[in-house]
């Protein structure tokens, strides 16, 4: 209980939390962008 109690309410844990949403959201958007760009150069070659 000590950890989550420090990883809301202390500056490292918050910014922690952060890092992880960050990373999450930077590998969604990475997936998408390079999807769209496979599927526009799909349709080039066609």
């Amino acid at each position: 209980m000590k950890a989550i109690v420090d990883l809301f309410s202390t500056d490292y844990g918050l910014f922690s939390i952060f890092v992880i949403l960050f990373t999450i959201a930077m590998g969604v958007w990475f997936y998408r962008f390079f999807m769209r760009k496979m599927d526009e150069s799909e349709r080039a070659q066609r």
